[in-house]
């Protein structure tokens, strides 16, 4: 149903994930720039994390791919700051809907000790 060598872009901003078709291609060209009909796939990953939907356009309508993992979340790759989303490839589209890490994350920032309450 996907047609190979699709664009596929990656919103950064997690969404409210009870948004629907009208919503999704509205965020679509408000904050990617891109019209949801023009046949790219658009990721866009909840606030937890633990699920995405994924509207795309296939010619004869606008469809709608919503996943949930079972365990893990989805690791969106980092981008440059101040980017709103970034363009993946097929591969890196199927690892990503896997729960898989993309790229090697960084590791947390250290955090200083805390202080006990006496």
């Amino acid at each position: 149903m996907i047609p190979i060598g699709v664009q596929v872009f990656v919103a950064l901003e997690p969404i409210d994930l009870r948004s629907g078709f009208e919503r999704l291609a509205g965020l679509a060209q408000e904050r990617l720039g891109y019209d949801a009909r023009g046949g790219a796939l658009f990721v866009f990953v909840g606030r937890r994390g633990t699920a995405a939907k994924v509207p795309f356009f296939d010619g004869t309508g606008l469809c709608l791919f919503h996943k949930r993992l079972d365990r893990g979340t989805f690791r969106v790759p980092t981008a440059a700051p101040g980017a709103t989303h970034l363009e993946i490839d097929e591969a890196t589209f199927e690892t990503l809907l896997d729960g898989l890490a993309i790229a090697p994350e960084a590791p947390p920032p250290a955090r200083p000790p805390r202080r006990r309450l006496q």
